[in-house]
C-alpha cells in the first residue's frame, strides 16, 4: 500500500460516523470509522476512484478530489496539506543529507551572539549541524555523539539523557512524531529520513505507535517541561525558525516568558555554563 493509502485507510478508520451525520450502528456495521463507499459518496466521486487510491493502484488525484476527500474525513488544515503532498508530491527534489554539512558564517554569528537563549540548527531530517553554548548547558555536548545519532527525534526515543529530561515527554514524543510524518512528506524517498525512521520503527514501541497513528502536525511552537540537573524544573517553549539564508535549515530556539522562573534559571544556567567554560 501507498503512503496515501495508509494515510487514508487511517483517517476513514478514525472518523466517527455521527461526526458526518451517519449512524454509528445498523446495515451492518462492521468497520471502525467510515466504510469506502461512504467516503466516495461524501467526497462526490466514485466508490472504485476512491478504492484504487486506498489501495495504491492510483498514487495521484486532482485539486478538487482531494478537496472532496478532506472534508468527507474531516482533515485538519495540517492534514489537508499532508494529503495534497502525498498526492501531488514537490516537483524539486531535495539534496540527500550531508552528514559532514556545515553552516556559513553568518549563522554561526548568530548562534554565538544568541547567549541567553538555548539554540539549535536542524536540517529537514532533524539532524543537528549546529549549536551554542547555551543549548550544551542545556542538553550536553552534542559533539559526544556520533554524526548518525545527532537527530532530534532519534535522540528523543533513544538518548536516554534527552528521553529523561523531559516531563512531559508523551506530549512532546506525539508532537514531534507528527512533525516528523509532515517532513517525510516533504523530502519522499530521502535515504536518510528513511534510515531514521526504520530504526526507530525497529527499536522503539512508542515510536512504532505513534508513527501508525498517522497524525500530522505543522506546528512551529510547543511547550517542553524539563527536569534540568543544574537548573531544576525549566518551562520552556520551543520554537522552529527558519533561516532566511539557508531555507533547509531551521533554527531552534528555546525560550521562556519575561520574568518568569524559567527566565531566571536560564541566567543562572548561562553564568554556570560560563564559569565552565576554559578562557
Amino acid at each position: 500500500m501507498s503512503k496515501l493509502g495508509e494515510f487514508l485507510k487511517s483517517k476513514r478508520a478514525a472518523t466517527a460516523p455521527e461526526s458526518v451525520g451517519l449512524p454509528s450502528v445498523g446495515n451492518p456495521r462492521r468497520v471502525s470509522g467510515l466504510r469506502r463507499e461512504e467516503v466516495a459518496q461524501l467526497a462526490a466521486m466514485s466508490v472504485d476512484h476512491y478504492t484504487r487510491l486506498e489501495q495504491g493502484r492510483v498514487t495521484t488525484a486532482s485539486d478538487s478530489v482531494l478537496n472532496g476527500i478532506a472534508t468527507a474525513l474531516r482533515l485538519t488544515e495540517a492534514e489537508r496539506t499532508y494529503l495534497g503532498i502525498l498526492a501531488q508530491p514537490p516537483a524539486r527534489p531535495r539534496k540527500e543529507a550531508d552528514a559532514g554539512r556545515v553552516v556559513g558564517p553568518l549563522v554561526r554569528d548568530l548562534l554565538g551572539a544568541m547567549r541567553d537563549v538555548p539554540v539549535l540548527v536542524i536540517d529537514p531530517r532533524g539532524d543537528i549541524v549546529a549549536w551554542n553554548e547555551l543549548a550544551v548547558a542545556l542538553y550536553f555536548d552534542f559533539a559526544e555523539l556520533p554524526a548518525a545519532e545527532r537527530n532530534m527525534i532519534r535522540m528523543l526515543f533513544l538518548e536516554p539523557r534527552v528521553r529523561g529530561m523531559h516531563r512531559n515527554w508523551d506530549e512532546v514524543a506525539e508532537v514531534s512524531v507528527a512533525r516528523m510524518r509532515m517532513s517525510v512528506g516533504l523530502i519522499p524517498g530521502d535515504r536518510r529520513m528513511a534510515e531514521v525512521v526504520a530504526e526507530l520503527l525497529e527499536r522503539d514501541a512508542d515510536f512504532r505507535r505513534l508513527w501508525g497513528g498517522h497524525r500530522v502536525l505543522a506546528t512551529d511552537t510547543f511547550r517542553k517541561l524539563f527536569d534540568h540537573p543544574v537548573a531544576g524544573p525549566l518551562e520552556l517553549d520551543w520554537q522552529a525558525l527558519t533561516v532566511a539564508a539557508d531555507p533547509d535549515l531551521t533554527m531552534i530556539a528555546f525560550t521562556a516568558p519575561a520574568g518568569s522562573v524559567t527566565a531566571d534559571s536560564l541566567r543562572m544556567l548561562g553564568s554556570w555554563s560560563a564559569s565552565r567554560t576554559p578562557g
